[in-house]
């Protein structure tokens, strides 16, 4: 049996951090993945800037209410789950990401939780789903008796791209195609649709 992994943020969906640093003016939020290695660096630095701020939960739920699926991200979602099993496995947030979600078709997604203040709305700190969240998911898989594939665009992505039978990048960064020569890296759904029915 195999099952596809996919990033959401950057494969199906805009980046949040980028969306919001947009909609506020705050330029520092546009810091993503793809830029910073470390997850848990990058989540306390966001953190900081929204506290110094004074954003919420609220805020940015509205910013995301805009949002909508990349153009082709839904009908590629639902050709690829007409023929295999799909799991979007992301670093994102259930507070954040279930109105994308509804607009994407209710795939099942792997994600986090923010710990909030119910009071304030303020996030106070995050909550990961286990260690290495996207590398884990896969490993766990694995010993289930599952195949692989995955495909995402940042380095936290990396885990489950080498480690499953098949991984692709796609729409990633120059820095990560060079970083990662041997990683074929797409651009259009449609590329990356016949590279997961190849790899099936």
């Amino acid at each position: 049996m195999n099952v596809v992994c996919l990033d959401l943020e950057g494969v199906l969906v805009p980046e949040i951090w980028i969306e919001l640093a947009e909609t506020t003016g705050i330029e520092e939020l546009k810091r993503t993945t793809r830029d910073e290695p470390d997850y848990d660096k990058l989540m306390n630095y966001r953190l900081d800037i929204l506290k110094e701020h004074g954003l919420g939960i609220r805020e940015i739920q509205d910013v995301i209410s805009t949002m909508d699926p990349m153009p082709g991200a839904k009908e590629f979602l639902d050709e690829l789950r007409a023929i295999t099993q799909v799991i979007i496995v992301s670093d994102t947030f259930t507070q954040f990401a279930k109105p994308l979600i509804d607009k994407l078709g209710l795939p099942t997604i792997f994600c986090n939780d923010l710990v909030i203040d119910d009071a304030t709305g303020h996030i106070t700190g995050y909550k990961m789903r286990c260690e290495n969240t996207k590398f884990t998911t896969v490993k766990a898989l694995h010993e289930a008796g599952i195949d692989t594939i995955a495909s995402g665009d940042s380095y936290n992505d990396l885990g489950m791209i080498e480690n499953s039978k098949a991984g692709f990048f796609f729409r990633t960064t120059d820095a990560l195609r060079s970083q990662y020569p041997d990683i074929p890296a797409y651009e259009e759904y449609s590329d990356l649709l016949e590279a997961i029915k190849s790899a099936l």
